[in-house]
């Protein structure tokens, strides 16, 4: 962390001596009264609006205890609980179980996800599901769990749909689902990935070496969560590559291309993307974010009994996954994709110890090794935003 601040400070440092003090922002070159509300002349060509939708989220100390009233408030009959042999020995998954235990409700467990999971590993979730009917779904882990709970969750809502009806073009066909999803609860015990924020899912495609995924309003979860004693245990390098994804979902949708510019202008409003470019609402996330990280960041690696630190990561996390689930991210997740992929489907891939001996690259770790060479680059499109960000980062700037 130290090493990436300085590196941002010395950069915006290089770009103020370049620039001087009186530039104008070639992005958001608008006067700063007329906001985001300004944008250029293009007749009926560029975007107009900006859209955010959210996941119900609760978050506090102890919360996972109240999942079992949840489901009954859900009025489902049938729940299955998503996890991995690893969080299925945590206090969390117990907690879970207690609750439902205690309140009569039946229910299975599906414990097989994988760490970066496959396709493959999202078809078997997705048959396990569908074999057994089941009317909700609640995901007890990581980014990896909550991303095949949400699959699992959209296919069984859609019997009829082949499985790569929902994955994006060019894996996929990139359609939009015909029904409802049934309800899905995410139980984070990471802090870095906001997938309990966000309606996307990432998985391995191992005969192509690349990573593809699912992009559609309807796995974003009804509920979150979000209970800061669940990630008191992270491993070490869990918390330090998880708040890396944290660092940097808040970067990128904040130096995004602006909604304004996006081209070309939906004909419906069900045609808007997901990720529409910054806007007021993402930068919001994006500034309290950084802020969070700039302090609670370090203290949340060093000392995993700092429950504040780690509380306030978590809450980073959320933030930032609100974020980018509406403005989208840009160049250091684009490229972690093949960067993770080589380390994996190499001759001699990566195993890191803390994430059970897995070959693979974090995918912290992915993403934020080529942000010092990306805001390289994109700061000159985008000046103002890198610097305010590098000052909340604690950049001794001039303002």
């Amino acid at each position: 962390m130290t090493t990436f601040t300085s590196s941002y400070t010395k950069l915006a440092k290089e770009m103020l001596e370049k620039l001087g003090q009186n530039f104008k922002d070639p992005v958001h070159s608008q006067n700063e009264e007329e906001g985001y509300f300004w944008k250029k002349n293009d007749g009926d060509k560029t975007e107009y609006a900006f859209e955010m939708s959210g996941s119900v989220l609760r978050f506090g100390p102890g919360v996972t205890k109240e999942v079992g009233h949840d489901i009954l408030n859900f009025k489902a009959k049938n729940p299955v609980v998503i996890t991995d042999k690893n969080v299925k020995n945590t206090t969390a998954f117990k907690q879970v179980e207690q609750s439902l235990k205690s309140l009569g409700i039946s229910y299975e467990v599906f414990d097989k996800v994988k760490c970066e999971p496959a396709v493959e590993n999202a078809i078997e979730a997705i048959e396990f599901c569908r074999a057994k009917n089941f009317d909700c779904f609640i995901a007890v882990g990581g980014g990896s769990t909550i991303d095949t709970t949400k699959t699992a969750a959209l296919y069984t809502s859609n019997p009829e749909a082949d499985v790569y009806d929902f994955f994006i073009v060019p894996f996929g066909k990139g359609l939009l689902p015909q029904n409802k999803t049934l309800p899905i609860i995410a139980i984070p015990t990471t802090a870095g990935t906001g997938s309990e924020c966000t309606a996307a899912a990432v998985f391995d495609m191992p005969e192509k070496k690349c990573k593809c995924g699912i992009r559609v309003r309807a796995i974003k979860p009804h509920l979150s969560l979000v209970d800061p004693l669940n990630v008191v245990s992270m491993p070490r390098n869990v918390a330090i590559y998880s708040g890396f994804d944290v660092l940097s979902h808040a970067l990128e949708s904040f130096t995004n291309k602006p909604y304004y510019e996006r081209l070309p202008r939906p004909e419906k409003p069900e045609f808007r993307p997901l990720y529409q470019g910054a806007n007021p609402i993402s930068d919001v996330w994006a500034r309290e974010t950084l802020r969070i990280v700039h302090k609670y960041f370090r203290r949340a690696v060093s000392n995993p009994d700092d429950i504040e630190a780690r509380s306030q990561m978590q809450l980073a996390a959320c933030y930032a996954g609100m974020g980018i689930g509406n403005a989208g991210v840009h160049f250091c997740h684009g490229l972690s994709y093949p960067i993770s992929s080589q380390g994996k489907f190499c001759s001699k891939p990566y195993v890191d110890s803390e994430y059970d001996g897995h070959s693979l690259i974090p995918h912290g770790l992915s993403v934020i090794v080529t942000a010092p060479a990306v805001f390289q680059f994109t700061v000159w499109a985008n000046p103002k935003r890198h610097l305010e960000a590098a000052r909340i980062l604690g950049a001794d700037l001039p303002v």
